[in-house]
């Protein structure tokens, strides 16, 4: 399969901020729902906000001036993942360093609630663009998929399992084809899948050769970020790509090859957490950043054709 076949007061204890926390439903409409379905999408898919707000506040004062070299590799990352939020939401830090327990946690639930919505919402709207986009021009998938029932997808379908297939493993393989579908072979997360590469073929030589290049990748940016809806759904115009975002949308698409019929980060099947995570930390990697920074520049040129380097 080729990728030219596809058309395109009171504190709370301590909690790991980048790991996905309990879903809450509030039902107030606020500006920093709109701000959580941005943040979701282009800086962490999985926060959980709650723990990020308590947390930084906690350390506020301990880190103020304690520079960023001096950090751990995962405080870093939550150091700037929480800039990112301040600096995505006028006077967020007025508001946390002033504000009552129940308005931190007002804001988180706000903000949770809009990163949530935000990835429910892409995963309706991705369902059946991705079942058309991986169908071969002029022909059907054998045996058919629906865009509602998900059972047979993953590796039960040849279509959906040749993309899901790790890199580095052989689908055509009919022993390795068959562990795959009965589980003797069980894929974990930072096991990246062949659809994250451009026509869908890992080099071995040279691991980086079309990583995050493939065709679905960037029809399923552009139905998210670029479309006429989602022009209304974000708060502010984007005109860059960000690298969470690239890995949000692998997140997505991920998901929604498998056979797992709804989105959950302690599913161990799509094991979507470890996935996302991974992606991110490689983007992250200081001896990548070469490679990272070509990688950017491709996808700004992909989905912003007037995009400029200089």
């Amino acid at each position: 399969m080729s990728e030219d076949q596809h058309s395109c007061g009171q504190h709370h204890k301590p909690v790991d901020a980048l790991q996905l926390g309990p879903r809450k439903r509030p039902s107030a409409t606020d500006p920093l729902v709109h701000y959580g379905c941005h943040f979701g999408r282009t800086v962490h898919a999985l926060c959980n906000f709650q723990a990020l707000l308590t947390n930084r506040i906690l350390q506020m004062g301990e880190v103020a001036d304690t520079p960023e070299e001096n950090f751990t590799a995962k405080e870093r990352c939550k150091h700037h993942v929480f800039q990112e939020l301040l600096k995505s939401v006028a006077g967020l830090e007025e508001r946390l360093m002033q504000g009552r327990d129940d308005e931190v946690d007002s804001i988180a639930e706000l903000l949770t609630k809009g990163a949530s919505g935000a990835r429910g919402d892409d995963t309706k709207s991705l369902k059946g663009s991705v079942l058309d986009w991986i169908t071969p021009k002029g022909q059907n998938l054998i045996p058919p998929l629906t865009c509602n029932v998900k059972v047979d997808q993953g590796f039960h379908h040849e279509q959906t399992g040749a993309l899901l297939c790790p890199a580095g493993l052989d689908w055509s393989n009919s022993e390795t084809k068959a562990k795959l579908k009965s589980g003797k072979i069980i894929v974990t997360g930072d096991q990246w899948p062949l659809f994250l590469y451009a026509d869908y073929h890992y080099d071995l030589k040279d691991p980086w050769n079309g990583l995050f290049q493939s065709a679905l990748l960037v029809c399923a940016y552009r139905n998210v970020f670029t479309s006429p809806s989602s022009m209304n759904r974000e708060p502010k115009a984007t005109h860059s790509v960000t690298l969470p975002s690239i890995a949000y949308i692998a997140m997505q698409i991920r998901f929604m090859l498998t056979s797992s019929p709804v989105f959950s980060c302690t599913d161990t099947v799509t094991d979507s957490e470890r996935f996302y995570n991974s992606v991110l930390d490689i983007f992250e990697d200081p001896d990548e950043k070469q490679e990272v920074d070509d990688l950017t520049v491709w996808w700004n040129r992909q989905i912003f054709p007037s995009y400029s380097t200089a």
